[in-house]
């Protein structure tokens, strides 16, 4: 089978791909990050009633023509404590940020602009006009008004007026379900003391990390060791909890000891592809399982954890409704790149800013796939098509941004 390029192969997992339809309701203070599924419609009204922008006075402008009017002080009105009754001719109330204004005024004397005359009168120092600092009913939404729409990705910002138009609730999308299930007889859990043939197993945690990051649910089935019967257990208890996306971690090649692909067929799978042309990641499998995504990353880390950019993450987003993450940026690369081959390279990169503010990449001299400490040290990927000619430093390159850049 001849190595699919990387476009042909994205396009092809995200072909089959739909949201998930699941929906649930959920207490607000724990919608966060979630994705609502209906649009939402206030409740009541916000201001519910004309408020005091300002603390000062409450007046009738009319009462108030020339800088030195002087009126009496009737009462006081706060936050939570409205003034009851009308004001009447030369009055004014004392009033608070928030405060009901009362019947009959309107304008707010901010109290700077007031001198006090002995304990129940003020004298104007500025000039009085109408509709001044009163924030009107309504101002901010009306009851019924459509506030938040469907499809919005809850932040700090919609909890605070869900929460003001009296929402103790909000309906969300059900986060698609991923099982990640690593395999290996060399893998042994963190913690642990690896046999001289043995190594830690780190890619789960880099994995599951990325799916809850873009809105999924983590079903971690542990380490399979390379029996046919244990990974057929692991894949049934991935189909049991109604994995929305199976991720295997190596043993996706068809190796003596790579069983997962020939595990998974003999399950049902149908397998989609295998071997993508790009560097590293080669060995990718993208397959379904009874309506199940089953995604095979590779076992190297390096290797998982690009894929896992590349192709879990849009998968999952897809499934979550979310938009697709843009990693993409342009700069300039500050070091000579050779040619490349038939594959697309994604070079573990340091980028900075010149003084022209133009992002620059340094590739690192090493780029072997399970060095994990230079990938995580990395700020993004120089991506290098198939084919592509050998860069001078200060050309134009394209990159991934791995995480935001200060």
């Amino acid at each position: 089978m001849a190595l699919l390029p990387v476009p042909d192969a994205k396009a092809r997992l995200l072909a089959s791909a739909r949201p998930v339809d699941g929906i649930e309701t959920l207490p607000l203070a724990d919608t966060a990050a979630r994705v609502l599924a209906f649009d939402i419609k206030a409740k009541l009204t916000q201001p519910p009633f004309n408020s005091s922008a300002m603390d000062g006075y409450a007046l009738r402008a009319v009462d108030a023509p020339q800088i030195g009017s002087e009126l009496t002080v009737i009462g006081t009105a706060a936050a939570g404590r409205a003034f009851d009754g009308p004001l009447g001719p030369g009055e004014t109330v004392r009033i608070f940020t928030g405060a009901p204004v009362p019947e009959g005024a309107d304008t707010i004397l901010i109290q700077e602009d007031a001198q006090k005359i002995g304990d129940d009168s003020i004298r104007t120092t500025f000039q009085v006009t109408g509709g001044r600092h009163i924030r009107p009913r309504g101002q901010d939404f009306a009851e019924g008004e459509t506030v938040l729409n469907a499809g919005t990705l809850i932040d700090f910002s919609h909890l605070t007026v869900a929460a003001a138009m009296n929402h103790p609730t909000l309906p969300v999308f059900c986060k698609p379900k991923v099982a990640i299930l690593a395999t290996g007889d060399e893998l042994i859990e963190p913690g642990g003391n690896p046999a001289p043939a043995q190594i830690i197993a780190s890619n789960t945690f880099g994995i599951a990390a990325l799916v809850r990051d873009n809105g999924g649910e983590v079903l971690d089935l542990g380490i399979a060791p390379d029996r046919q019967d244990a990974i057929s257990a692991a894949i049934k208890r991935a189909r049991d909890a109604g994995a929305d996306i199976l991720v295997t971690l190596g043993g996706a090649s068809v190796g003596d000891h790579d069983l997962v692909q020939a595990t998974l067929k003999a399950s049902g799978m149908e397998l989609d592809f295998w071997r993508i042309a790009m560097r590293p990641g080669k060995p990718l499998m993208v397959g379904s399982l009874d309506g199940m995504h089953v995604l095979g990353l590779p076992g190297n880390p390096v290797a998982s954890m690009v894929t896992g950019m590349l192709f879990l993450e849009p998968l999952l987003r897809r499934l979550a409704h979310l938009p697709e993450r843009r990693r993409e940026v342009d700069g300039i690369t500050a070091r000579p790149l050779r040619p490349n081959d038939q594959r697309q390279d994604y070079l573990r990169a340091k980028i900075t800013r010149d003084e022209l503010g133009n992002l620059v990449a340094e590739a690192n001299p090493k780029q072997d796939s399970s060095m994990m400490k230079i990938f995580a040290h990395a700020d993004g990927l120089i991506v290098r098509a198939p084919h592509a000619p050998e860069l001078a430093a200060g050309e134009p390159c394209r990159m991934l941004l791995i995480r935001a850049l200060d």
